[in-house]
């Protein structure tokens, strides 16, 4: 959540709810092209040379398809795997890759003008998407694209390595042209959970990539693709590619597939219709120290923030700070909980935050963090929990766990989750996919409308941090991605102190939530039609807020609790 966490800034390209969109800098983007060769590694390390003999091709983990590069740094070497491309002079690319691993970076040298570099510092628990892009010089026709990893570090995995920019023709690469972009894409056998999509075949293709929603998710030999493990109810946005040994071809137009089923989810009823959700700190950093029993009256869910990480992986406890809460006991703390909880209120414990550390990658782990957690609301008295991983989670076994943990709790569990901004961009993410696959379970998805720099809209525009059109236009991209609008809500900090970016005041958070529920006090973007069923907002913190003499709960309680 916040501790408070430096800002991260977006730079030449930003995410959208469909992928990767070049901003505009200096020359225009050309043609959609990957003139990388042999991106998937499904031709093993054709194409591609590693230092010391430290790349291989793997089957597992792979991000689409059937194979994907492993590197594996010793001694002084990094693990650099690199391969030269053709390009255009005076030109801009896009370079991304999927990788899974610890310091994994991705760069290119001999542009020309300014070589370009970005990296991963953590593992996040699964694929995560990096991404830069480079402009050529006027005289330059070939460029070294290159992943590796970092000395002392363990192996890293990477897949779906591309170079999209203008076809740079022959150049000294031989071998047959790029081929074109698929015609006649439709979705047919529509299903709950699956779609089948087709196509018509091109000249030259040895194979295909499927895109959904700006994401390669399969590589199949022909059409039609079974696309499978999808959410009910919800709509996602295809494209497909052809590529051959000379590279991968522009993508073919976007076709719209809706899966059966859902329907309006009702899930935790004790939760008000509209709630203000406040987390609640354990710990003394300059804010207001409080007990539980001084969170004001208009906070309806409490997030007790956080859990501890253990030895066990996956597995979490909970450690009482009563030396910095000022000789807050335990007991108190329980009879605390039981009050709120009387008062019908709902108080959840968080795990993650800025300096969590706990990953569920596996079946075990899944099935300790629900044990840990089921065991910590019996002897605490919470309602639920909170998902606060900021750096990424694994949708398949964090379903998994969340599943298993509702089996437990029943229908009384409360289920919240805070990504930061990033993670919401694409229902192709770790987070959307996580809250898309327990929609008939989770209470709200809250949001981090702060330290994130500027991001998409749903209506494929940029807006920086910190305006009405920030909130309503990111909230866009929930609300049409899937989500119900009551488990939508829009999470900021109470003061400027409670985070490093992005602070805005109650009125803008007002003026956001009557332009998504009732279509006024918009700024310049306004979504084509209102969700009046908007679940409400989120702070961080309920003690930053009564830093602050209760400005911010005093005045958004209200506006949520009075939302139609």
């Amino acid at each position: 959540m916040n501790r408070i966490r430096p800002l991260a800034l977006l730079g030449a390209a930003t995410l959208t709810a469909g992928g990767l969109t070049a901003l505009a800098t200096g020359t225009a983007q050309a043609a959609d092209v990957n003139v990388a060769r042999n991106g998937g590694f499904e031709s093993g390390l054709s194409n591609w040379t590693c230092t010391a003999g430290s790349g291989a091709v793997v089957s597992s983990p792979v991000h689409a398809g059937a194979a994907a590069l492993k590197g594996t740094p010793s001694g002084q070497d990094n693990a650099q795997c690199s391969q030269t491309v053709t390009v255009k002079p005076n030109s801009t690319y896009t370079l991304g890759e999927q990788v899974q691993g610890s310091y994994v970076y991705l760069g290119v040298t001999g542009t020309g003008t300014q070589d370009a570099s970005t990296w991963t510092p953590g593992s996040g628990g699964g694929w995560q998407q990096l991404s830069t892009t480079f402009t050529t010089g006027p005289n330059t026709t070939q460029v070294t694209v290159w992943t590796h990893g970092w000395y002392g570090q363990p192996a890293y995995v990477v897949d779906d390595f591309s170079v999209f920019g203008p076809d740079g023709g022959g150049g000294t690469d031989p071998g047959p042209s790029v081929p074109g972009a698929p015609a006649g894409a439709a979705v047919s056998g529509q299903s709950a959970n699956g779609l089948t999509l087709s196509w018509n075949a091109v000249s030259g293709a040895t194979g295909y990539y499927v895109h959904q929603d700006g994401v390669r998710v399969k590589t199949v030999s022909g059409s039609p693709a079974q696309i499978t493990g999808l959410a009910a109810a919800t709509s996602y946005s295809f494209q497909v590619s052809a590529y051959n040994a000379a590279g991968e071809g522009p993508k073919s137009a976007a076709v719209t597939g809706t899966t059966t089923g859902g329907g309006n989810p009702n899930p935790n009823p004790s939760v008000p219709k509209h709630a203000l959700t406040g987390y609640w700190q354990n710990f003394n950093n300059g804010a207001t120290v409080q007990k539980i029993s001084d969170v004001p009256s208009q906070y309806d869910i409490v997030a007790v923030s956080f859990a501890d990480a253990t030895t066990t992986p996956g597995a979490i406890a909970f450690n009482l700070d009563s030396a910095g809460l000022g000789g807050y006991t335990v007991a108190q703390f329980k009879a605390d909980i039981a009050t709120k909880k009387a008062a019908g209120k709902s108080v959840i414990l968080s795990i993650g935050g800025e300096k969590g550390t706990i990953s569920v990658n596996d079946p075990a782990s899944a099935n300790n963090l629900a044990n840990s957690a089921y065991a910590l609301m019996q002897e605490y008295g919470f309602s639920g929990i909170d998902i606060d991983l900021e750096n990424g989670l694994n949708p398949t076994y964090m379903t998994q766990a969340l599943r298993s943990l509702s089996a437990k709790a029943g229908s009384s569990l409360v289920i919240t989750m805070a990504p930061q901004t990033i993670d919401m961009q694409s229902t192709a993410g770790g987070y959307f996919k996580t809250a898309l696959n327990i929609k008939d379970i989770l209470t709200v998805v809250n949001m981090q409308y702060y330290n994130s720099g500027s991001m998409n809209g749903c209506d494929g525009k940029v807006y920086a941090q910190g305006s009405v059109d920030f909130l309503t236009a990111l909230a866009c991209i929930q609300l049409e991605g899937g989500l119900d609008p009551s488990q939508v809500g829009i999470g900021v900090p109470a003061s400027p102190s409670g985070a490093g970016s992005g602070y805005v005041s109650p009125t803008v958070v007002n003026n956001a939530l009557d332009c998504l529920t009732r279509g006024t006090n918009c700024g310049s973007f306004k979504p084509s039609k209102t969700y009046p069923g908007l679940r409400g907002a989120m702070t961080w913190s309920t003690n930053w807020d009564a830093k602050a003499g209760g400005a911010w709960s005093n005045a958004v309680g209200p506006k949520v609790h009075g939302l139609p």
